[in-house]
């Protein structure tokens, strides 16, 4: 895990900082030939007869570390790509896409694994790729940035940090995604609360539950572009979250857990939806990098120190009372945030709206 933390922490903040500097589109290429080139070299240690596992380890870091300059890029643009109108469907649409990704890409990569070996599947991967960037070369009408006052450097990093702190609405979608995340991050609990229900072949049915709810809730989503108070329901759908864990945590038949883990997944994407449609309706075009590298480095950093939480708590009053605890430490800490964050609470998508 910190193999691959720590250069993504390193690199998110310059992604961020070239995504407004310099063409985005070119920025996306390069980032993802050089991915390609790692996976390569992937495929062919897989293919020596003692594969290297230091080879293994470094790739992680430098993927990681690419995934810091391509986000970054591709979180910024792909907002640009869209009527303003359809923003909040954009949003919804790319959750749903992130959440299939997380479904369905492991699913497939065993499978591939299986039947065609690990050389094949990497190759298969590189291929991907490759479509990728000829898609990407082929988009002829990709818009330009905006121009910035700031060239890359400190100053523009603090420029990018000032715009996301003293702005009220875009902060709460920060801190309260972040405090839900290390308060109740359940997932390093996994294997032991299995084991506690007796079941423990179903391991992979608790990590792949949350998911499943997110993909439904993403499906059913299309009511949520009729709510406009999108920092009460980013409130609501964390609360909704830490309740879910803090039930999970009490309940004593495994396919009940396994349900509200769902419910939990779904609580998530819910508030990921709306958290992302603030940003995509709020962010200036010059910022937007900085600003996805700084989510990017919050929601990769969250579940890590949520899982250590998690692990130490449950090491200290037990496996069940570290669950609970945690969702109900969860609800707490998203209604004291919220309620030093005024501003946050009365966003209102239509009239925002009104001024795009």
């Amino acid at each position: 895990m910190l193999t691959s933390l720590i250069p993504l922490l390193i690199t998110a903040f310059i992604g961020g900082l070239l995504a407004d500097a310099i063409d985005r589109k070119k920025l996306l290429i390069i980032s993802e030939f050089f991915i390609l080139l790692i996976i390569f070299a992937l495929a062919i240690n897989a293919s020596l007869e003692l594969p290297k596992t230091w080879i293994i380890y470094c790739s992680a870091g430098i993927i990681s570390a690419l995934n810091g300059f391509h986000r970054p890029a591709l979180d910024s643009l792909g907002v640009r790509l869209v009527d303003k109108t359809d923003i909040h469907a954009y949003s919804a649409l790319n959750s749903f896409k992130s959440v299939l990704g997380t479904i369905a890409g492991p699913a497939i990569g065993g499978v591939c694994i299986v039947t065609f070996g690990w050389v094949i599947t990497y190759l298969i991967d590189v291929a991907t790729f490759v479509i990728s960037i000829i898609a990407l070369s082929l988009i002829r009408h990709f818009p330009k940035n905006q121009p910035t006052d700031n060239p890359i450097s400190f100053r523009s990093v603090k420029e990018g940090l000032h715009y996301a702190v003293s702005r009220q609405e875009l902060l709460g979608t920060y801190i309260i995604d972040f405090a839900a995340m290390v308060f109740s991050m359940p997932n390093a609990l996994f294997p032991a609360m299995a084991e506690s229900f007796g079941k423990t072949e179903l391991i992979g049915l608790f990590y792949s539950a949350p998911a499943i709810g997110a993909l439904v809730a993403s499906l059913l989503s299309g009511w949520t572009q009729k709510i406009y108070r999108h920092g009460w329901a980013i409130v609501i759908a964390a609360s909704c979250w830490g309740l879910a864990i803090t039930g999970f945590g009490l309940v004593s038949n495994v396919w009940l857990a396994l349900f509200i883990l769902a419910l939990a997944g779904g609580a998530d994407m819910i508030s990921g939806i709306f958290r992302a449609t603030i940003w995509n309706q709020t962010i200036p075009d010059h910022l937007r990098g900085r600003l996805a590298g700084i989510e990017m480095i919050g929601y990769t950093s969250g579940p890590l120190l949520g899982n250590t939480q998690a692990g130490m708590l449950a090491a200290a009053i037990g496996t069940h009372n570290a669950i609970i605890l945690g969702g109900a430490l969860c609800i707490a800490g998203v209604g004291i945030c919220a309620s030093f964050l005024p501003k946050f609470l009365r966003y209102n998508a239509s009239i925002h709206n009104k001024k795009l």
